[in-house]
């Protein structure tokens, strides 16, 4: 069975869903909504011009599930999930998840976005397995932390090995799907990198290596 990975952000979603979790907090009044929205945007910025402190953005985008009880982070991320996130799954998804079920391919989920917000993304899509970054958890609360590799950049080649390596498989016959320049040492790892309404950047160097460049929101 061969491995299809899909970043989720911009690719399987017409958005960013940490982005978007940050607009929410500030939306339904959890965090200040001055300072919060405008932390937030600038690290988005940062992330679109591939220049983001991935540890000093997840300090900054973990904190607010420190500061709540588990039982308030469920009840937002299930309206979140539902009001903000469905609505914009892209047209073409359902059908490209499908095709690739259908060949008995191996899916997965590798997202920068931490698991607490991609995990019910992952189940709404019908993905089993996701590999994301792990918000840390103690005493049955998030501490502001988190564990193991952050999956950005190079982190997700990391990670991906790391996982391949436990389940003793490999990438023959992989195929990656990415928005993001962000993803290109991800992309030039597998057998069939795909573009999906690349940026600039990636769809520059898609062009330049011949990867299939497809649009699954119109």
């Amino acid at each position: 069975m061969a491995l299809t990975l899909f970043d989720l952000d911009n690719t399987l979603i017409a958005d960013d869903s940490d982005y978007l979790w940050g607009q929410y907090l500030v939306d339904k009044g959890i965090v200040d909504p001055i300072e919060y929205a405008e932390k937030n945007r600038l690290f988005f910025d940062d992330y679109e011009q591939g220049k983001l402190d991935i540890d000093q953005y997840l300090k900054f985008s973990l904190k607010p599930l420190s500061l709540h009880s588990m039982e308030n982070l469920n009840k937002w991320r299930i309206d979140y999930v539902d009001n903000v996130i469905r609505p914009l799954i892209a047209k073409g998804t359902p059908d490209l998840i499908k095709k690739h079920r259908s060949r008995g391919d191996t899916l997965m989920i590798i997202s920068a976005t931490n698991l607490f917000i991609t995990q019910p993304i992952a189940d709404l899509l019908g993905i089993p397995n996701i590999l994301a970054t792990r918000p840390e958890i103690l005493n049955g609360r998030y501490t502001g932390n988190y564990t193991g590799t952050a999956t950005f950049q190079e982190g997700k080649v990391k990670a991906l090995n790391e996982w391949l390596m436990e389940q003793h498989i490999d990438l023959s016959g992989s195929t990656f799907y990415s928005d993001s320049h962000n993803d290109q040492s991800l992309l030039e790892k597998v057998d069939y990198p795909v573009a999906v309404n690349p940026d600039q950047i990636l769809q520059q160097t898609a062009e330049k290596n011949n990867w299939p460049i497809i649009d699954l929101r119109n």
